[in-house]
């Protein structure tokens, strides 16, 4: 592991385990020296970190963790930890179609109803990473344009007075494809990782279904020790 990428990760256990409990890091001459490298690896960590959005770096003060860093499970991944003005999608289709059996049961749709269907790709620091397929029931969204697709969905969402509840997130390790490699710019079986999202409102309503094929995709969580799962566990273990 890089230099960098260790003092990241370190410093990321650190705000976790509230090692700074008064929310304010070291300085970054402290730092370096604590770690033992330049500064300039010190501001490269801190900038990412800074991305994240776990600190805030305010000059003439110091650099101070942000409040409820806690409250989400998801501390980063290659997307997030990438300011939005590095971020590209650049729209390959929008269209209307009549719902499968499949989308009928995932929607809570009837028998006849449309969705939509879009593909983009997402471009980050001028590379491509990711190809995006999502489907969303065209009643909750009969506005949506090409347009809206190029930049923030959940931006375009929150515009139509919805309340993003959560996501339910699966990973599965996948190779490019023949059609993929061609969007990408990339090798036909290259690895990459198949993300499936099911996209959520408040009150339970189910407003998108998206798979993403990401090239070079990492992501960090904290996950909380579940006692009465792991007992179970063992519990079973007993019976096989």
């Amino acid at each position: 592991m890089k230099k960098k990428e260790f003092i990241i990760q370190d410093l990321l256990s650190k705000i976790y385990q509230n090692h700074y409990p008064e929310g304010k890091l070291p300085t970054q001459r402290s730092l370096a020296t604590f770690y033992e490298v330049s500064r300039y690896t010190i501001q490269d960590a801190i900038a990412k970190l800074r991305d994240i959005g776990v600190i805030d770096v305010i000059q003439g003060s110091g650099i101070f963790v942000r409040k409820n860093v806690n409250q989400n499970p998801l501390i980063y991944n290659s997307i997030t930890a990438t300011p939005y003005r590095r971020i590209t999608s650049k729209p390959i289709y929008l269209r209307k179609e009549k719902a499968t059996e499949e989308d009928q049961r995932i929607f809570e749709l009837a028998e006849n109803e449309d969705i939509w269907v879009f593909q983009r790709i997402r471009i980050v620091n001028y590379q491509i990473v990711q190809i995006e397929t999502s489907r969303l029931p065209y009643k909750l969204f009969p506005t949506l344009k090409v347009e809206d697709i190029a930049h923030s969905i959940q931006a375009y969402i929150q515009q139509q007075n919805y309340t993003i509840s959560h996501y339910i997130t699966s990973y599965s390790p996948v190779t490019i494809n023949k059609e993929q490699s061609q969007l990408m710019g990339c090798k036909r079986g290259m690895p990459a990782m198949k993300i499936e999202n099911r996209c959520i409102l408040k009150g339970g309503i189910v407003y998108e279904y998206s798979e993403v094929t990401a090239l070079d995709y990492t992501c960090t969580y904290i996950t909380p020790f579940n006692k009465e799962n792991h007992r179970q566990r063992q519990s079973d273990q007993l019976f096989i």
